[in-house]
């Protein structure tokens, strides 16, 4: 394994700032809702959060589109300036590209087929003050529902002593998703609703099972917040609304028998 580049925080300033750029040069307005909930006693110096040992958290991000990410970090960087780590998958880090970039940006790099590892370094960037963002539901939602999600969030925040903060996105799926690709037209002015729920702070003796259903709840809570004050209204039928608010998308039902097979398959090909 070769070793790893140095962390360069100007490689993720570059990114943030470009990202930025580009929410204003499609005009996306982000609405975000919750501010109160994000942490109020960080010390905000030049152009990013100081990071300091018990004061780092667990970011959920709702996974409905493959930019939900992109909007998360837009808000916090804006509100907190807030360099997260991201656990991304070692199928997508295969590549050059991304591994530099996940090398300089100090994000954690996750074998889904024995994450041990990447759990470890995780919980370590949360002991030293980082804020580590995770996609609890590990794939994209076809539904537009929140779907069951992974347990590592909460084990991590619970072991860390760190808090979850809750980011559901509604919007950014419209730009960008499984079976609907990138083209201007969708992202052109597209509104992008974000609602930050109050904080989890995880008692390590409560049910993982438990806790983790407390936050899928929490993410879809915020989901339905998103929904009932977007800015645009869905004709009927629309591709991108759940099926429970009159739109196409599959229902819960359906894409869980989907999502079995896609496990199946990925058991098959490592």
């Amino acid at each position: 394994m070769p070793p790893k580049r140095r962390p360069n925080k100007y490689v993720y300033r570059s990114i943030v700032f470009a990202g930025v750029a580009a929410v204003k040069l499609f005009r996306v307005k982000v609405i975000p809702t919750g501010l109160e909930h994000l942490p109020q006693d960080e010390v905000i110096r030049g152009l990013n959060r100081r990071v300091e040992p018990g004061k780092g958290a667990v970011v959920a991000i709702t996974h409905f589109g493959y930019l939900d990410f992109v909007f998360a970090e837009y808000l916090l960087w804006r509100q907190l300036k807030v360099h997260m780590r991201f656990l991304v998958t070692k199928k997508a880090a295969r590549k050059k590209f991304v591994a530099a970039i996940c090398d300089w940006c100090e994000h954690v790099v996750v074998d889904r087929s024995n994450g041990a590892e990447a759990y470890t370094e995780s919980v370590e960037k949360l002991h030293r003050g980082d804020y580590l963002a995770v996609l609890p539901e590990a794939g994209v939602s076809r539904s537009f529902t929140v779907r069951q999600l992974k347990t590592g969030a909460v084990r991590m925040a619970a072991e860390a002593g760190v808090p979850i903060v809750p980011v559901s996105v509604w919007g950014g799926h419209r730009m960008l998703t499984r079976g609907h690709g990138l083209s201007l037209k969708a992202v052109w002015k597209t509104p992008v609703r974000i609602h930050i729920g109050e904080p989890l702070k995880i008692d390590p003796s409560a049910p993982v099972a438990e806790e983790t259903a407390r936050l899928q709840e929490i993410l879809q809570a915020g989901i339905d917040e998103c929904i009932d004050t977007y800015p645009e209204k869905a004709p009927d039928g629309a591709w991108w609304m759940p099926a429970s608010r009159g739109g196409s998308a599959m229902t819960p039902e359906e894409q869980m028998v989907l999502d079995e097979a896609d496990r199946a398959k990925y058991k098959i090909t490592g």
